[in-house]
């Protein structure tokens, strides 16, 4: 069955897709103009998003580090060593998607491309060092993994002797599609994310490495937007819907019936919320900044430059504030969202989102 037949869906489901299409294009040229301003609020929601998508893609996984552990953790970028898998799997999670981030535009898809980016990935991994950057030789299948530590299997996968050619023609497929330019660009990656998922053409991280081509995909259709909002994010909240829409497809594969609207409608609404949140998160920063007294914006900077402090941390640096005062500015900073509490009674802590 060719790619195509698989999104040649009824009236109905192509009238919603298309509808959806049209508010995530509209939303993106007002994020153009965003973007261009270069203010620091979109550094701030970099940040936060970087932090979520690594944090979240990996514990989708399985990993079970939090996004404030996954902040120390890539804070310094010289780290050495790693002495936990879940410490491999977010550095190297953390440094496929800061070359992405930096060098989009210059990063075509390939199957050398994405080879690179999976032994890139697996680099810390110490138990994935004989099969990064290669294609599987053992069978594998799509595993859910939830948080009782239970799995649960999706669906099986492309077998070993056909990956390299079935790799090779969805490579092939999104060039031509996009050279033709007949499909709409967020749907070409969409079938490409389905395609790759039910390939699984690696071993181990098959998963994380198809989100960060969502990313780099999404970036090289211009939808610059996804640098400042968690599409890991949003797939780790619904995971039971992604899992679902990839299975609704997948169980009819290789036959005439495998028609894939439920994934496309999924990844389309997943974008319009993502959408929605960031413009909600942007005028929200906008309206912070806009309240914040000169007292407000010191403390502010104080947390911005120390990742996560506590009460007695901000008492010892302004000294000449009452502390009562502190306090009422750390909850009205937090109320207003300017930045984030974590914990309760003397374990509290605070950070930027």
């Amino acid at each position: 069955m060719e790619l195509i037949d698989k999104i040649n869906f009824n009236i109905s489901v192509n009238q919603e897709v298309v509808r959806r299409l049209n508010l995530i294009d509209n939303f993106e040229l007002t994020w153009d103009k965003i973007e261009l301003s270069e203010k620091r609020e979109l550094l701030e929601l970099k940040k936060i998003a970087t932090v979520q998508s690594i944090g979240s893609s990996t514990r989708i996984e399985g990993a079970t580090l939090t996004d404030t552990e996954v902040n120390t953790l890539i804070k310094d970028i010289k780290i050495t060593s790693m002495e936990s898998r879940d410490e491999q799997e977010v550095v190297g999670y953390y440094e496929v998607l800061d070359l992405i981030h930096e060098s989009f535009e210059s990063i075509d898809l390939n199957a050398n491309i994405i080879k690179q980016l999976h032994s890139m990935l697996l680099k810390h991994s110490s138990k994935d060092q004989r099969h990064k950057g290669d294609y599987k030789n053992l069978s594998n299948k799509v595993v859910a993994n939830y948080p009782d530590g239970t799995e649960r299997v999706v669906f099986k996968t492309t077998e070993p002797h056909l990956t390299g050619k079935e790799m090779f023609e969805l490579v092939n497929w999104v060039s031509d599609a996009e050279t033709k330019a007949a499909l709409h660009p967020i749907i070409i990656v969409a079938v490409f994310v389905y395609e790759f998922l039910s390939i699984h053409p690696f071993q181990d991280g098959n998963g994380r490495l198809s989100r960060l081509l969502t990313t780099l995909l999404l970036l090289k259709s211009k939808y610059r937007f996804v640098q400042y909002i968690s599409f890991e994010n949003h797939i780790e909240h619904h995971k039971e819907s992604y899992y679902s829409a990839l299975m609704n497809g997948q169980k009819r594969r290789n036959s005439d019936a495998e028609l894939i609207e439920e994934w496309v409608l999924f990844f389309v609404g997943s974008l319009n919320s993502l959408t929605d949140k960031l413009q909600v998160k942007y005028e929200s920063l906008n309206k912070s900044e806009a309240y914040l007294s000169d007292r407000h914006k010191k403390i502010v900077a104080f947390i911005q430059k120390n990742k996560v402090v506590k009460f007695g941390d901000l008492s010892k640096r302004f000294k000449n504030i009452n502390p009562s005062s502190i306090k009422k500015d750390l909850a009205y900073l937090s109320q207003i969202q300017a930045i984030k509490k974590l914990g309760v009674l003397k374990a509290t802590e605070y950070c930027m989102f």
